[in-house]
């Protein structure tokens, strides 16, 4: 029996830890035409959710994730607060990473799909005529996970078969798959070097496995007391994040920079690119606003790659290592759906190596 009303939490605007209300009395959403209702049993932490309920990603804001993770900021952010740079409507579930189990259809998806468990594709394509890119975040545009109970296009919903709990499986869709598409945008050859930014945090880890997985020789940046279960995940090398690159590891050293963080160090990653090498970010932990020298990037026939929009098949294959046990979940804590304020502020403490989730029983 589905219920009429769950719990949730409820980001009422853009701002600090008290716009995040959680309550018991939240109407369950109901299946329309070609979506599925997943019964949610888990939800990963991640820097997009606290970016969003922040507005980070406004143009007014030039600062780290963290200058305003706990309060938000002064600035008003309001008309461009999101990632997509529209305005949010509110009150909004957040929750980008969302593991559950389809408990009844809409019109046009089969019955037989009731039952299966399931991930949610975090970066759901929104394609028009002028813009092939256009998409959206599940969470953001559209009510998340962060909820007992979620819906969902029946085709963003994957089916999982695997023997690792809801938990687990709740770390993998918003991180691996941001991972996932960086390399799968710039074309990561086996044998090539790559240098990994943020190495311990739930994207950079991800980096790190798949990267090795594509068996390139894999790089890593990454505080020094995290450096052991960095390299645990594959990392050939580890790199104290404070330290120069360019020392570390030369000139022209890397073959592909994946990079998280931004800020400014960022002028030294281009330094350790070869002639021809490539550079791909979906993140600016560090701050979002950087010197650049343009003459580095074309005396040295750099490419750049921005990666938001995911090609259909980045899901599905990340799916796919997860059922052949290619890839390994790295869950360090897990909370109630009522402690998500101490959740996120873990999260910007930054005292674990990959993911923090929400249980949702």
């Amino acid at each position: 029996m589905i219920p009429d009303r769950m719990r949730a939490v409820l980001l009422g605007g853009h701002g600090g830890f008290d716009k995040l209300e959680y309550r018991e009395d939240v109407a369950v959403p109901r299946p329309g035409a070609g979506q599925v209702l997943i019964r949610v049993a888990a939800a990963g932490i991640n820097n997009t959710d606290i970016n969003t309920r922040i507005g980070w990603y406004s143009k007014k804001v030039d600062g780290a994730t963290d200058a305003g993770g706990s309060a938000g900021f002064d600035s008003d952010v309001d008309d461009d607060g999101s990632w997509s740079g529209v305005p949010l409507v509110f009150p909004r579930i957040q929750g980008a990473d969302a593991c559950g189990h389809i408990v009844a259809v809409g019109d046009r998806v089969d019955p037989a799909r009731v039952g299966e468990r399931v991930l949610v594709r975090t970066i759901q394509p929104k394609t028009v005529a002028d813009n092939p890119v256009a998409c959206w975040t599940f969470g953001s545009e559209c009510d998340g996970a962060f909820a007992e109970y979620t819906v969902t296009d029946s085709t963003e919903a994957y089916r999982v078969e695997s023997d690792l709990t809801d938990v687990e499986l709740a770390s993998f869709p918003c991180a691996y798959s941001t991972a996932e598409n960086m390399l799968h945008r710039a074309r990561l050859e086996p044998g090539e070097r790559v240098f990994v930014t943020g190495a311990s945090g739930g994207v950079g880890s991800a980096a790190v496995q798949l990267a090795r997985r594509r068996g390139a020789r894999v790089i890593a940046s990454c505080s020094p007391a995290k450096a052991e279960q960095v390299r645990e995940l594959g990392a050939d090398e580890v790199v104290d994040r404070n330290a120069s690159p360019v020392d570390a590891i030369g000139r022209g050293g890397v073959d592909l920079v994946v990079d998280l963080v931004a800020g400014d160090g960022w002028p030294r990653l281009l330094d350790i690119l070869r002639p021809g090498g490539r550079y791909a970010t979906a993140g600016a932990i560090a701050g979002p606003i950087v010197e650049f020298d343009v003459r580095t990037l074309y005396l040295k026939d750099l490419t750049f790659y921005g990666c938001t929009f995911q090609d259909p098949a980045v899901f599905g294959n990340l799916v796919g290592h997860i059922e052949r046990g290619e890839v390994r979940p790295l869950v360090s804590k897990v909370y109630p759906l009522s402690k998500i304020v101490t959740a996120q502020q873990d999260f910007l403490e930054k005292k674990y190596v990959g993911k923090l989730v929400l249980s949702i029983p």
